[in-house]
């Protein structure tokens, strides 16, 4: 009996995985034929579909790399075929895995994963012309980039010099004009000092000639008392008559 109901379960647990199976692959089987017709979205439903019944399963997460991949679904696509990269299955299957790796993070611009992703495609696959393709796009894209940010820096370092004398440029204009204004102020502060003394020795002219004809009143007073007092006298002296 032991035996006999030992037996009924593992035909049914066998017959639960065989079913099991069924739904997967027909799940991915629809899940392909969205594919074909580029319905990407659809594919993606039933290939995750397939997972939720088999989440170890190769084939769906390829698949669903893939579906993900043609949304421009980059990042999500790169978790899984890393997670693909893993795998114990064949070279050629993984070389698969790490090819389409590479193309995900080629289209993410992450050009060193990309390179790396590639040559490990072409370790397990030399023979892919695809891998050797896209890993020479992928370097010669990354000699470009650094041709182009070393032109960026060399650019912005010619700015920045270019500013620099610019500035030195302006800096040295705005010295010598203020140069020129302090000369300036300091010709107007000695002519101002100039006019006051030449106004102040006008002065002085002045009053020196204001004294000077004080002194030639009074010496003509002086005279002119002299010559009164000469005629007074001349007065007092008797005029002989002739007789």
């Amino acid at each position: 009996m032991n035996f006999m109901k030992n037996a009924i379960i593992l035909l049914a647990f066998c017959h639960a995985i065989f079913c099991n199976a069924q739904i997967v692959n027909r799940e991915i089987r629809k899940g392909n034929k969205e594919y074909d017709k580029k319905a990407y979205s659809e594919a993606e439903i039933h290939y995750r579909k397939a997972l939720e019944k088999k989440p170890n399963s190769e084939k769906a997460t390829y698949n669903l790399g893939n579906a993900l991949y043609k949304q421009d679904q980059f990042e999500p696509s790169i978790t899984k075929f890393e997670t693909l990269t893993k795998s114990k299955s064949n070279v050629t299957e993984v070389s698969k895995f790490y090819y389409n790796l590479g193309n995900a993070f080629y289209k993410t611009q992450k050009l060193d994963k990309a390179i790396e992703a590639y040559k490990q495609s072409l370790r397990m696959n030399p023979k892919d012309a695809d891998a050797k393709h896209n890993l020479f796009l992928a370097e010669n894209t990354q000699k470009q980039q650094q041709n182009q940010k070393n032109q960026q820096n060399k650019d912005q370092k010619d700015q920045n010099d270019k500013n620099k004398k610019d500035q030195q440029q302006n800096q040295d204009k705005q010295k010598e004009q203020q140069q020129k204004q302090d000369q300036q102020n300091q010709q107007n502060r000695q002519e101002k000092q100039d006019q006051q003394q030449s106004g102040k020795d006008q002065q002085i002219s002045k009053q020196d000639a204001e004294r000077l004809l004080e002194a030639l009143e009074q010496d003509e007073k002086n005279v002119l008392k002299k010559l009164e007092d000469q005629k007074m006298t001349v007065r007092k002296i008797p005029v002989e008559k002739e007789w």
